[in-house]
């Protein structure tokens, strides 16, 4: 019954690492041809393959795992899509109803210890209510701002024999922009003297992307990526300002604190994109500030908005791509995407044996231009986000919660989604360790993938602030690393390593005349420790 539920919403693959707690289901899988079975090595490596899944279809990714271990291991995945706004559920086989809270074998009180990092939390005590269950975590997970269902199954109950009523498919609710509210908004734009858009996050579609880009386009506005949602509109926009985050242009910095009117559009103006709060504050004295978001939660919650408009995303930028007939042509756009243009070309580094801006630079020329480009946290991740090209909804797969070991099992989901694309791995030497072993998964399912092991023997995040507050004391963030090149070669890919700019170009034509997944492992020195500065020039400072 379970499984009939999951295939009439729509569900087309289940990430998993098995578990005694729910064999019942196993077992139903094996006569479902409809639902593809992908078996993962870790349970944090199902939750971020499921969580990429939802981002790249719009629909909840389903992971299931077991009891305990399973379920906080797979915690991490949960933790990223509340964040990231992207729809998923996780199904956990729980204790038997018998002997709950006795403390049993792996036993947790999952809706109690998910509740917080959950849109919501439930244990499904009834088969005959599974219906009522599913469909109500396929509504919860996509409404409003997507996120994390979980949803604990007790081992007992999932061998029921009940009748019950099946539900039908069911559809995000979309929210209609109130006329009024978008009038209002267009007069404050076409009024302005220096407005700009942030854009991207909650229920975000290649619909809303093209609508923003035709509007900011005709009105000259500059628009601005929030955190990590660099795709959300093609960076070819003749008015694309470039992305907020860690080290943004700093042109970009002032036009935004300079700005009259801030219309911000599906992103929650986080921490991560408003530099701490700083940027754009809470209060924005002496600027206009028009929220757009689907949740009314969201709205008004940290910011206070002169304008909230609680609407589809699509829908409200669907209306402004019509525009008025008073639409007013602002000249910061050109300005702005001047500035990126600069901004995101790299020039050659004096003294640098391995440059990775030149090999973003390079995989630009090499790649097609809509390959998923897939990261998790570290600083290496900011060449990409500085020098990468992103052609516009769903070429960019990276957690806005930071979490290391995304990269790897966001690229195994994305190249099983989308076996017709180039699909790219990023990954520092301390990132990739995280959740390497899904290597295996992807190798084992066929996956087409480059990973790319960016290695300087170090946790260079930690290292750069550890330089930045206790300069020369080096405490925590040296790594001993493996010869990554074979350690892919040990899993059935193809693998080179790397070891200057002059190389990587062949490496990389090399590796793309492969099938399968290949790995370049890149070795750099952790004194070149971001796309801008250097680990002498942080402790000098």
């Amino acid at each position: 019954m379970l499984v009939d539920q999951l295939v009439a919403q729509g569900c087309d693959r289940i990430f998993t690492v098995p578990g005694e707690s729910f064999l019942a289901v196993l077992d139903a899988l094996h006569d479902t041809p409809e639902i593809d079975l992908v078996v993962c090595r870790q349970e944090g490596g199902v939750g971020f393959m499921a969580c990429a899944d939802g981002a790249m279809t719009g629909r909840p990714g389903v992971a299931f795992v077991t009891r305990g271990p399973g379920a906080t291991n797979a915690s991490i995945g949960v933790h990223v899509a509340m964040q990231d706004s992207q729809p998923m559920v996780l199904f956990i086989g729980d204790v038997d109803r018998g002997t709950k809270d006795r403390e049993a074998f792996q036993e947790i009180d999952f809706p109690a210890m998910f509740g917080p990092i959950a849109k919501w939390a439930a244990k499904i005590g009834d088969a005959r209510r599974i219906p009522e269950y599913i469909a109500r975590a396929w509504n919860v997970a996509m409404s409003g701002r997507p996120g994390p269902v979980v949803l604990a199954l007790p081992e007992d109950m999932l061998l029921d024999e009940v009748v019950a009523v099946d539900r039908p498919r069911v559809e995000r609710v979309v929210i209609d922009t109130d006329v009024v509210d978008w009038l209002e908004a267009e007069r404050l734009i076409n009024e302005a003297k220096a407005p700009v858009a942030i854009i991207g996050g909650a229920g975000w579609t290649s619909e809303t992307a093209e609508y923003v880009a035709k509007a900011a386009s005709d009105r000259g506005l500059p628009v601005i990526a929030a955190f990590r949602r660099q795709d959300a509109v093609p960076n070819d926009c003749a008015t694309y300002a470039g992305n907020l985050g860690y080290g943004p242009n700093p042109r970009l910095v002032e036009r935004v604190r300079t700005a009259d009117v801030v219309l911000v559009i599906g992103a929650r103006l986080g921490e991560a994109t408003t530099d701490g709060y700083t940027l754009v504050t809470p209060e924005h004295p002496g600027q206009t500030l028009i929220h757009v978001h689907p949740d009314p939660t969201e709205l008004n919650s940290a910011y206070r908005a002169d304008i909230a408009i609680c609407s589809d995303v699509t829908q409200f930028c669907k209306g402004l791509e019509l525009g008025t007939t008073e639409t007013r042509i602002h000249e910061g756009g050109a300005e702005a995407h001047a500035d990126y243009l600069a901004w995101s070309t790299p020039a050659p580094r004096d003294g640098v044996t391995l440059d990775l801006g030149l090999c973003v630079a390079e995989m630009r020329e090499q790649l097609p231009a809509d390959s998923i480009i897939c990261n998790g946290a570290g600083n290496y991740s900011g060449w990409w986000h500085r020098y990468w090209r992103y052609a516009g909804h769903g070429t960019q797969l990276a957690p806005t919660a930071g979490a290391m070991g995304y990269g790897v099992p966001a690229a195994t989901a994305a190249a099983l989604r989308h076996p017709d694309r180039t699909v790219v791995a990023l990954a520092g030497d301390g990132c990739f360790l995280m959740n390497g072993q899904e290597l295996a998964t992807a190798v084992a399912h066929g996956a087409n993938m480059l990973v790319l092991v960016i290695d300087n023997s170090g946790y260079g995040t930690i290292r750069m602030h550890q330089e930045r507050e206790y300069p020369g004391r080096i405490s925590g963030t040296r790594l001993q690393n493996p010869d990554f090149a074979a350690l892919g070669r040990a899993y059935g890919c193809w693998a080179e390593t790397v070891e200057t700019t002059e190389e990587f170009a062949h490496a990389l034509a090399r590796a793309m005349e492969q099938t399968g997944v290949r790995l370049l492992h890149l070795k750099t020195d952790i004194e070149i420790i971001t796309a801008g500065t250097t680990i002498s020039q942080i402790r000098n400072k």
